[in-house]
Order: structure tokens, then sequence, then C-alpha cells
């Protein structure tokens, strides 16, 4: 019997997502030890991760929570705390480790655009830490 994947339809699908994927974070080596120094209470950082993806990608939905917060600032905050070493690397593991987690859970529209906004949102944190060790 074929298991069919679906879409990534609701909050419950994003926070599957989300905590599958922070598990595989968590243990990768190069990536792991930033976020688990980083983060005290994973509990609440996967609901407040769990907000951020479901309010980018369903955005034009009405959701019971939506997502506060400045996610260039923590980014930043990481990168200085690791003085200045977060590289493009960092980001690249973080991306294949995301699409991987997609691929093994949904498939569809909202699946691709996870992906792809995970892309984006990528290139846009990594020019903007390079910017923000400028400014210093």
């Amino acid at each position: 019997m074929n298991f069919k994947k679906g879409d990534i339809k609701n909050r419950e699908d994003v926070f599957a997502l989300v905590t599958s994927f922070y598990q595989k974070v968590r243990k990768e080596t190069t990536l792991g030890p930033i976020f688990n120094e980083r983060i005290t209470n994973w509990d609440e950082h996967l609901e407040h991760l769990t907000t951020f993806w479901e309010t980018s990608l369903f955005f034009t939905k009405k959701l019971e929570k939506k997502y506060k917060g400045n996610p260039l600032e923590a980014h930043v905050k990481v990168d200085v705390a690791n003085d200045n070493s977060i590289t493009e690397l960092h980001f690249g593991i973080w991306l294949n480790l995301w699409g991987q987690t997609i691929d093994e859970l949904f498939e569809g529209d909202q699946a691709d655009n996870a992906k792809r906004r995970a892309r984006k949102m990528g290139t846009f944190l990594y020019l903007k830490l390079f910017e923000a060790r400028t400014k210093e």
C-alpha cells in the first residue's frame, strides 16, 4: 500500500514540519551546537517558529496567531554571539535539511512554496548578516 503525501494545509501540518525539521537541526554537527546553545525553551521556540511559517505560508488566511518578531535581528544576534562566524555553509545545510524534511512529509503547491520562501529568506538573511557586520 502506497502512502500518498499531502500538501501543507494548516497549522498542524506546519507544526509537524517545523518539529521534524528542528529535530534534524539539533543533531546536525554544524548547526546543532549553535541552536542548542542559544535556545533554552524548545517547546516555546517551536510554537514561535510554527507561527512564523504559518504566517509566511498562509498570510492570506485569517489566522488565530500572527507572527510578531524580527528574524533579521535574531539572526544578527546569533551571528555576533558566534564571533560573526556564520557562513553560507550554515545556510546551505539549513536549506538542505528544510527541503529534505518537506520532501519526506509533504508534496504539493504549499510544500513547493515553503521551499521557495526558505530559499528567499535564507538569501536575504545571509546578505543582511554581512551588511550588519560592516556597520559595526
